[in-house]
């Protein structure tokens, strides 16, 4: 595919190139392929291959592995949002022959053994069979169960190997509790893909074609390889040779790994994976898909974390997200930093050796620093509200200073002074309250209480009071002020 070379600057596609080529060449690999997305286009694509003169483009094919789970995530959350599951559902309400696949008992069993070698007392994981397993928990790995199926190696063998859904469980299936952290699980993934398969009444690979890789011009993407594609090879650690890796079609557990694509399909999905889609999905459900479902909140100084299907990372000071992926053979990522409008795919057809999640992160980071985004002009609103305008400027919480600010969309934003403090934005609801969206005070209600004038007495957020001087004598706050407050010691 041919990129337009006045999308970037001649100084930064150089140090692109210049980064793959280390990248293939330090990294021994037959071929990589790196493209980059800049305000929802492709802007830049490269091919470096071990057969001088004969680069591949970004319409070649590569087996892109996990990559493949982003695409099941986004067919879950679309039956979320059309009403027909819940996160929260166990996975037997929709695949109830699940429910004793392998039986109830083995599967609490082992997870009664791994609660109590971890020392949470008898009993602590025993929550039934893989059915038990909610939705949610396999989508962000935290079901628990085991990280590959049982048998052989399932990415060298074929799918034949597993023809039934439940031979993809080992058993007991469980290797923690569920919930109570994270453990990656391919198997889990196939559950999910039968599970889209059960609702939608077809096989999964159908439904992938008709919901979304149609609708997104996604047409080079496939469960089987198409021409022009990549061969998958192994090399040698400690000599220059190399070794045909097999490719195998992997049957139920396609939904793990299965998919080919090219570096423009998945610039495409990095597109869509940022901005969303109204006939997809919409942003806000993207935007729940890349919050991270265990261990801390994003506030916090985590480097990686799993969302709902997506993972996300830490990279020279900015957060990524987008899925990593392998299978014998290949490897590939893609990955979008949303602050800076900037997405990277980078392709390789070696089973090991080139870091092509560092390699995506760099060219990110390349766009990002030669060329860094242009802000869009500042404009005032065109009409606002004289009651939200009247909430803007500070209250306490206590003693400790906040910032209340209104948002050109609408919003409000709770912003710290000090040197502590709890910051969140808020959405309107259409019963006057407001709702947290970020932070500490993410989901929590903020209400306006007013005084018998009308105007703004203070601000109650999840119980906590805010006022506009601190501890303000004239509002009732609980616990009570001292009748001689602020005094001298």
């Amino acid at each position: 595919m041919a990129v337009p070379a006045e999308e970037l600057l001649p100084g930064t596609r150089r140090a692109l190139l210049h980064r793959l080529a280390v990248g293939q060449a330090q990294g021994r690999t037959p071929s990589l392929v790196g493209a980059v997305v800049r305000g929802g286009r492709l802007v830049w694509a490269e091919g470096r291959s071990m057969i001088d003169g004969h680069s591949p483009d970004a319409d070649v094919q590569y087996r892109i592995g996990s990559i493949t789970k982003t695409f099941v995530a986004v067919q879950v959350m679309r039956l979320r949002d059309e009403g027909a599951l819940d996160l929260a559902d166990p996975l037997a309400r929709h695949l109830p022959d699940l429910a004793a696949t392998p039986t109830a008992e083995a599967a609490a069993a082992a997870a009664t053994a791994t609660a109590t070698a971890a020392g949470l007392g008898a009993g602590a994981g025993a929550t039934g069979g893989a059915g038990a397993l909610t939705i949610a928990h396999l989508l962000g790995h935290t079901a628990g169960l085991a990280s590959e199926p049982p048998g052989p190696w399932w990415e060298r063998t074929p799918g034949t190997l597993r023809p039934r859904l439940g031979d993809v469980l080992d058993e007991p299936p469980l290797r923690h509790p569920p919930g109570r952290r994270f453990h990656y699980s391919n198997p889990g993934f196939a559950l999910l893909g039968a599970l889209v398969s059960r609702l939608r009444g077809q096989p999964w690979g159908d439904t992938l074609h008709q919901e979304l890789l149609a609708p997104l011009g996604l047409s080079r993407t496939t469960l089987l390889p198409q021409a022009p594609h990549a061969g998958g090879f192994a090399v040698h650690p400690w000599a220059d040779v190399m070794l045909p890796e097999p490719l195998q079609d992997t049957g139920v557990m396609a939904p793990a790994g299965q998919l080919w694509s090219t570096a423009a399909d998945l610039a495409r999905w990095a597109v869509f994976l940022t901005r969303g889609d109204k006939d997809i999905l919409s942003a806000d459900t993207l935007a729940e898909m890349r919050q991270p479902t265990s261990g801390p909140d994003k506030a916090d100084g985590w480097t990686t974390a799993t969302g709902l299907g997506l993972q996300l990372r830490r990279h020279d000071g900015r957060l990524l997200y987008g899925h990593a992926g392998s299978m014998p053979g290949f490897l590939a990522g893609v990955w979008v930093s949303r602050s800076d409008d900037v997405a990277a795919v980078v392709l390789a057809n070696a089973t090991a050796g080139p870091a092509v999640a560092q390699i995506a992160a760099d060219l990110i980071r390349i766009v990002a620093e030669h060329e860094p985004r242009i802000p869009e002009p500042w404009r005032p609103v065109s009409a606002v509200d004289p009651e939200l305008l009247a909430l803007t400027g500070l209250w306490h919480w206590g003693p400790a200073p906040h910032l209340m600010y209104l948002r050109a969309d609408g919003g409000l934003e709770l912003i710290p002074q000090g040197q502590t403090g709890r910051g969140s934005r808020f959405r309107a609801e259409p019963d006057g309250t407001w709702t947290g969206l970020d932070g500490y005070y993410a989901g929590e209600t903020l209400r306006v209480v007013r005084a018998a004038d009308g105007t703004a007495a203070h601000l109650d957020i999840g119980t906590f009071v805010f006022t506009r001087t601190p501890y303000d004598p004239g509002v009732d706050i609980p616990g009570g002020i001292d009748p001689d407050p602020w005094q001298a010691y």
